[in-house]
This record gives C-alpha cells, sequence and structure tokens, in this order.
C-alpha cells in the first residue's frame, strides 16, 4: 500500500467544468465544484478555468474545504515561438503557483495542437516534429526546468497528450531520453497512453523513475474506436464519453499501482476524467472514484 504521508490524492475540475468545451458544465459554479471535491475524499485540485485569479481569494475558499493546488496546466510553444514569450507567461504561472503551494506544474507543448481543434480528426492529423523542433523542444524544456526548480522551487513535469507532438511511446521515450531528468520529469497520464494505443502498465514500468505526477483517467475502447471509424475530433470524443474515471473503463489498474508503489512514487495522484456532467454527474463519479483509488491502495 501506499504511505499516505507521501502519496495524496486530488481531483480536476475539469469534470465540473471543461475549460476546452466550456458549454460543459457551464452551469456549475467554482464554489460547486470545490465543495464537492472535499465532500468526495479528496484533498488536491488542479487549477479550472473559475478558480479565483488571486492566491489570497482562492486560498480562502480552498482553506475552508481543507484543500490545496497540486498542479496546473502551462502550454508551451516552443517550436513556434520565441522562448522568450513562453517565459514570460511561464514565470507568471510558477509565481501564481508558489504562493499557492503547489510543487509541481503540468507542461504541454501546444505548437500545432489538433486536440482543442472541433472539426480536426485526433486520429492521423498530429504534427510531426522534424530534427529542429525536437532540438527546440527538449532545449527549451531544459531551461524552463531549471528556471521553475531553481527559483521557484517547482518541478516541470511533462504531459504526453493526444493530438499534440509529443503524443506515443517513442515520443515520449525521446523527450525524456533528452532532456535532463533533474530538470524535466514526466506527468504520467494512463488514459492518454492508452488512447493512442499504447499499454499504461509498460510506459509505467518504463518511465516509472521519471514520474513526477499522475493523472488517473479511464477509456471506453468502444467509444475511441468511433471516433477513430468517424474521425471525430478529441472535442468530439469527449463529449461522447471517451473518458471516465479510474476503475469504470477499460484499464487495470491493479499493476500500474504496484509498479508506481514499488519505484516509491511521491506526489499526488490526480482524477482527471473529462466527461459531460450533465451524463456523468460529477459528484457521484468523484466519490465512485475515491472509492477505487482507496480499494485499490489503501489511500
Amino acid at each position: 500500500m501506499f504511505d499516505k504521508s507521501t502519496v495524496k490524492l486530488g481531483i480536476a475540475p475539469i469534470a465540473w467544468t471543461n475549460d476546452d468545451l466550456p458549454d460543459l458544465g457551464a452551469e456549475n459554479s467554482f464554489e460547486q465544484c470545490v465543495s464537492e471535491m472535499a465532500l468526495a475524499g479528496f484533498k488536491g485540485s488542479e487549477v479550472g478555468n473559475k478558480y479565483p485569479k488571486d492566491p489570497s481569494v482562492l486560498k480562502a475558499y480552498l482553506n475552508e474545504r481543507g484543500i490545496e493546488i497540486c498542479n496546473q496546466w502551462f502550454s508551451t510553444f516552443l517550436i513556434s515561438k520565441p522562448f522568450e514569450e513562453t517565459e514570460r507567461e511561464f514565470r507568471k504561472t510558477l509565481e501564481f503557483l508558489k504562493e499557492m503551494g503547489a510543487k509541481v506544474i503540468g507542461v504541454s507543448e501546444q505548437s500545432y495542437s489538433v486536440q482543442g481543434m472541433q472539426d480536426t480528426p485526433i486520429f492521423g492529423r498530429k504534427h510531426v516534429m522534424n530534427e529542429d523542433e525536437w532540438k527546440d523542444l527538449t532545449e527549451g524544456l531544459n531551461r524552463l526546468g531549471k528556471i521553475a526548480k531553481d527559483e521557484y522551487g517547482i518541478q516541470l513535469t511533462f504531459h504526453h497528450h493526444m493530438g499534440t507532438v509529443v503524443q506515443d511511446a517513442d515520443e515520449t521515450r525521446r523527450l525524456m531520453r533528452e532532456t535532463d531528468p533533474e530538470y524535466v520529469s514526466l506527468l504520467f497520464d494512463t488514459g492518454h497512453f492508452a488512447y493512442c494505443g499504447e499499454d499504461p502498465l509498460s510506459m509505467a514500468q518504463e518511465f516509472k523513475n521519471r514520474i513526477r505526477h499522475v493523472h488517473l483517467k479511464d477509456i471506453r475502447p468502444e467509444v475511441v474506436q468511433q471516433v477513430k471509424d468517424e474521425r471525430l475530433s478529441f472535442l468530439d470524443g469527449v463529449r461522447m464519453g471517451t473518458f471516465t474515471i479510474p476503475g469504470d473503463g477499460a484499464i487495470d489498474y491493479d499493476p500500474i499501482f504496484k509498479v508506481l508503489e514499488d519505484a516509491g512514487y511521491e506526489g499526488y495522484m490526480v482524477v482527471e476524467a473529462e466527461q459531460d456532467p450533465q451524463k456523468a454527474n460529477p459528484l457521484k463519479y468523484a466519490k465512485q472514484a475515491r472509492s477505487f483509488i482507496e480499494e485499490k491502495t489503501g489511500l
């Protein structure tokens, strides 16, 4: 079983209000979101688009509910824009996260990403980097990771993601190989590996020593197949229910948890399963996920 003093459980607000599809959960308030997170038994949250931007205001809401901020998504454009543009926004986010007490920042390279394109198929249309772009990405991540760690005490974790330039095992493998382990770690997402056809267990085994943040999401294979067959977008898949909470889909979590436990994983494991809250009641699913994780991990 995991050590409760070193491994914590969080949940992402994307189950209540979706940043990429604002109509999903438009009716749900920030206050409802964080209150239901607490009711479901979670101690950490990532940052959503409805969260107050003032750390003092956000802290007051979260402290009342016994919740802390554990991570925030950050979009880099290292292969398509000047480094200084990304650095400037990166520092702003780091300042916010440091004030909130977070220990990691989740980075995704969004240059040429198709994940947010409503009319672009998620399969077969992603950008493939050339050698110069790989160099810009890995060197840029090393620079950002050094800034984060040395100046803010925050670890950069890289989020492999469907529709982006780092999606599959080979791309993740190269990124890890060509970045400095001191400054760049992996945000391991079970659902995104499964979605693109990789085995999450194999990925956990291969990258276990680089994982510093974990996203727990499950997939519904029949929906993934429909998305592929009908050449649908990532956002179409979200609306249809591609993702769900751990234990409600096809991923076998027992061996994955075992790999992380044996590797001495420390940090947050975050339920991050974007669904339509009109179809998947966020509080109900949060409670179900919490019970599943407790049963499997003891947390």
